[in-house]
């Protein structure tokens, strides 16, 4: 995701820059929130009672959820200051490891990742949609042209990714201030026409609807939740902006400004329940109405690209830790490492971006696709959540016990509310989610299978080099032969020693770490052990993080008494052809699967940055 490390900016620096990307989600929920709540698939009387319940239910979903949940509490669980679903998933899975517990926890924050991506999907259809539909309020007139409106903004966004985010990225911040600064005057000049709508402050308005309607109010969370969208970001990017910059963003503009919004649109219902078409629109006079789409469109722009930048990083974090083949992820900045750019996600979203328009054509066919993959991320977060409060900060059991329920009952029923919804469209996230994750896992399990194949009757390497005779050809140079066994010899070198028959002067073992930590400090980046008879053995060290880069690694090996001129340089690699088998390990049909996604993976020379004239590529053929 873009952003800067914390420690170079100062925090109004690092404020700025957080608005712009942390709340572009949340922070365009108003366009669609209310509405939804009142004409989704289960239509409410827009009645005071119904008004005031909703915005009360929708108060205290962001106090418990957002404040409590995300920036206070969520948020102190970061990984060596990094959030999202796989740093939490990394640190309770070191608090669970060895216990009859981690398989599950592994499975529950892979699914939560992979729910992800339905969010990165439906995330820009939406917003924009929802945005450019102001149209049909402004000028009723180009109703027609809202869809082929909608699919050229997107079309432009997707295609603009490979240039960067930088170049626009300082405009996101003052975007997003005056967004904000609109949503909360809007608000307030409504709400002092009709001050009564204060009321909803009140819990006993969101007991009412319930005691009201139990059934009816069940099903309104699951288009309540809408306002709850884009909470997970505030976790997600401590690492860019740190946590106290989004905290004192959070609660000193954004949630006024929301909320402000959120109970202006409830007294413009309670003047006029016809305002029901589009409440957030109908908020403005008539004269501001077309600047606002404007606006809206480029608000839901900028939540759109937090969003795709979002589904980069968390497909480079995937890469690294092992659950994802190796993909080609292009650096669009020079100075901050965290704007990437990952053509084969950004293409697979346009598809089903474009896709979700057309098929969907509105928002409120959109919003009812929406609630399954947010709240079910929720639902895992305070699950993983609950593990480090007992296993990590060990609360009192008097704290932690009502605390834990109060979310878990909270998350629960939004999922339970959402599932209601599964025949409506909110099969598609749910089936996105399913997808990805038999992705992540098969490629996980058979990377498993595939390394115990090759350790499975390897030479322990200690014996090759003490067998090295005087009869075995030296030639000038260097080999590096990469490897993902430890202690055993590279198939590539068996291969290199049997048709070649000649050894390089000096024989490099090479082996790519990746740590359980977002960053590996230059100083912990390279270990390396003379093996004798001019053999080495070098591990380089990556978090889940950073993109290994081998040439520049091997640069810094002249510290250690190891340099390395690239020219003189020659890269070993193996190059696998697997086989499906009846062995025992996965079932058939993933292993053809991850045979396939063996395939198609980008080539370690171009993942690692190793110069294609440098490079010897030897195969073998491997059952798994």
């Amino acid at each position: 995701m873009s952003g800067t490390p914390v420690q170079q900016k100062s925090t109004a620096g690092l404020m700025l820059s957080a608005i712009g990307v942390v709340y572009g989600d949340i922070g365009t929920s108003p366009l669609y929130a209310i509405k939804e709540c009142f004409t989704g698939a289960r239509q409410l009387a827009i009645d005071p009672s119904h008004i005031l319940g909703v915005l009360s239910l929708v108060f205290w979903s962001i106090m418990i959820v957002v404040s409590f949940k995300y920036v206070s509490l969520i948020i102190r669980a970061d990984n060596r200051g990094e959030g999202g679903s796989l740093a939490l998933l990394t640190l309770v899975a070191k608090l669970t490891k060895g216990t009859n517990k981690g398989a599950l926890v592994v499975a529950l924050g892979i699914f939560a990742a992979a729910l992800f991506y339905g969010d990165s999907m439906i995330t820009p259809a939406i917003s924009v949609l929802s945005a450019v539909e102001g149209l049909q309020v402004t000028m009723p007139a180009l109703d027609v042209f809202i869809i082929p409106l909608t699919l050229l903004i997107l079309t432009a966004l997707f295609f603009i990714q490979r240039k960067g985010s930088g170049s626009v990225g300082g405009l996101f911040g003052p975007v997003m201030c005056i967004w904000f600064a609109i949503l909360g005057l809007l608000g307030i000049v409504s709400i002092l026409r009709e001050p009564a709508v204060l009321a909803a402050l009140n819990p006993l308005h969101a007991a009412r609807f319930f005691a009201m309607d139990p059934w009816i109010a069940f099903l309104a969370l699951g288009s309540v939740v809408l306002a709850l969208t884009g909470a997970e970001a505030l976790y997600t990017d401590i690492g860019h902006f740190g946590k106290r910059p989004i905290r004192i963003t959070w609660f000193v503009l954004v949630l006024p400004a929301l909320l402000l919004n959120y109970f202006g649109q409830g007294a413009l219902l309670l003047r006029e329940p016809a305002a029901i078409e589009n409440p957030f629109y109908y908020l403005a006079p008539p004269w501001a109405q077309l600047p606002l789409v404007i606006l809206a469109t480029m608000a839901t722009v900028i939540a759109s690209q937090a969003v795709i930048s979002g589904a980069f990083s968390v497909s480079q974090q995937a890469v690294q830790l092992g659950y994802l083949p190796r993909m080609s992820v292009v650096h669009t900045s020079t100075q901050h490492a965290g704007q990437i750019y990952v053509p084969f996600i950004n293409w697979t979203l346009l598809v089903f971006v474009l896709a979700l328009v057309l098929g969907f054509q509105s928002s409120t066919h959109l919003a009812a696709a929406y609630g399954i993959a947010v709240t079910g991320t929720m639902l895992i977060d305070t699950l993983l959540i609950s593990a480090v409060i007992f296993l990590m900060w060990r609360w009192n059991r008097w704290i932690a016990v009502p605390v834990v329920g109060l979310l878990l009952t909270v998350d629960l029923a939004f999922f339970l509310a959402n599932t209601t919804k599964l025949a409506h469209g909110g099969w598609f996230p749910l089936l996105i989610g399913l997808i990805v994750f038999t992705l992540l896992t098969t490629w996980k399990r058979g990377r498993e299978l595939l390394a115990t194949r090759l350790r499975t009757g390897a030479m322990p390497l200690d014996i090759l080099v003490n067998s090295i005779g005087a009869s075995v050809t030296r030639v000038p140079g260097t080999a590096v032969f990469m490897t993902n066994a430890p202690g055993k010899t590279p198939q590539s070198l068996l291969h290199n020693l049997k048709h070649n028959k000649v050894l390089h002067e000096r024989v490099v073992m090479l082996y790519v770490v990746t740590e359980e930590v977002p960053h590996v400090s230059e100083e912990q980046r390279i270990e390396s052990k003379d093996l004798g008879r001019q053999f080495y053995w070098i591990n380089l060290h990556y978090g889940f993080m950073e993109i290994p880069d081998i040439p520049a690694a091997l640069e810094r090996c002249a510290a250690y008494g190891l340099p390395f001129d690239l020219m003189e340089t020659s890269f070993f690699l193996n190059r696998e052809t697997l086989i499906p088998s009846v062995i025992p390990g996965m079932a058939l049909w993933r292993e053809r699967l991850f045979a396939w996604m063996s395939r198609n993976a980008t080539g370690a020379m171009v993942f690692f940055k190793i110069p294609a004239n440098r490079v010897v590529e030897l195969g073998c053929q491997i059952e798994i």
